[in-house]
């Protein structure tokens, strides 16, 4: 320790303590902060769990029973496993979908019809092109449904930035007309007759998704993992991801800067209707082989609570993604242990949602009035 010069007639004052290694001192800011934004959400889970709990004792039933069987599902046995992790591929990649456009203060709420035509586009070639061999058939089924899904998004983005249409407008009515899609071509171009409901003819063997172990889990999960570990170093690491930052922080200052807002906003539907369309051709090679009605069942839905429970971080985005497959797995084990309606699932999930955003205008209010208090 060392000793600062004396002013005349004060005793010495010892220095302040030398700083930290910088190693050490941004560890300990970095495990501060982390566990600073995990309170929140730690909170949130907690104070949703305990409505939902109230709601479940009104109703009549247990609680601990329900809360036993949706939470211990997915890891009781490997059919639980395979199954939450084939709905966690779709809910990521339809949440990064959501997240990306968002980063550009932009809003896809068409995930659902993207992915619609990304399972058309798939059924297109797995059905038309099912004699080619597999190691050709299968990514052409898959590039197929990835670029249906980006150019259906792409017809909201040119209404976007050439008529000024709102985007959210567009998406919404964007997947109604999907749904007339979907019925026509299960109903009338590829139809199987003896399905009973709408659905086209199964894909050629060449188009399935190859799968691993027992029960078979399909390589799709993979392909969605390797998706999402792509999107997050795009956005952290690469240009295009700064730029898509910058213009969701401020647009009038990245436009200052050179930054081309509406080409970045473009750009972002354009990847969210990728990553959709991939959504829906990995549904068809990897779970149901075919396209039927419904094929989209509440991704959508699920994908925007995702992104806003990660709070549009692409990197909190699969990790919050396992959590609700989770749930969504348990969600008719509980129904059948302990008689409680599936849909309680879905109003824990909103609650979480809603008990987060509160904690986010707490802590506003609480560091304003900091801020007036110090200043």
């Amino acid at each position: 320790m060392t000793i600062t010069a004396p002013t005349p007639g004060s005793p010495p004052t010892p220095a302040a303590p030398a700083p930290m290694p910088d190693g050490r001192h941004s560890l300990a800011q970095k495990t501060r902060r982390l566990l600073g934004s995990a309170i929140p959400y730690l909170l949130a889970v907690v104070a949703a769990f305990a409505v939902t709990a109230v709601i479940i004792l009104l109703l009549g039933h247990d609680p601990f029973k329900a809360f036993q069987a949706v939470l211990t599902t997915s890891f009781k046995t490997p059919n639980g496993i395979v199954e939450t992790f084939h709905k966690w591929t779709p809910i990521t990649l339809l949440a990064l979908a959501f997240a990306i456009p968002l980063a550009a203060g932009r809003f896809n709420i068409g995930g659902e019809g993207q992915l619609i035509l990304g399972a058309t586009g798939a059924v297109a070639v797995g059905i038309t092109l099912s004699d080619l061999p597999a190691f050709v058939l299968l990514p052409l089924t898959l590039i197929a449904g990835t670029v249906a899904g980006s150019l259906w998004a792409g017809i909201a983005a040119w209404l976007m930035q050439r008529f000024k249409v709102n985007e959210i407008l567009s998406t919404v009515l964007l997947n109604f007309v999907s749904f007339q899609l979907l019925d026509y071509v299960a109903s009338e171009v590829w139809p199987n007759v003896g399905a009973g409901f709408p659905a086209t003819e199964y894909i050629g063997k060449g188009a399935e998704l190859p799968t691993i172990g027992k029960p078979p889990m399909h390589y799709g999960v993979l392909l969605a993992l390797l998706v999402a570990i792509a999107v997050a170093v795009w956005m952290r690491r690469s240009v295009g991801g700064f730029e898509l930052k910058a213009v969701g922080s401020n647009e009038r200052a990245a436009k200052v800067h050179g930054i081309r807002a509406g080409k970045v906003a473009v750009t972002s539907m354009l990847v969210a209707g990728a990553l959709a369309g991939l959504a829906g051709a990995i549904e068809v090679t990897g779970v149901h082989e075919r396209m039927l009605e419904g094929i989209q069942s509440n991704f959508l839905l699920l994908g925007i609570i995702v992104g806003l429970i990660a709070r549009g971080s692409v990197v909190a985005v699969p990790f919050v993604a396992f959590g609700i497959a989770v749930l969504e797995v348990g969600a008719s084990s509980m129904q059948r242990a302990a008689q409680v309606p599936v849909e309680l699932v879905l109003i824990t999930e909103g609650l979480i949602l809603l008990f987060l955003l509160a904690s986010d205008v707490i802590s506003g209010r609480i560091k304003l009035r900091r801020k007036r208090s110090n200043g």
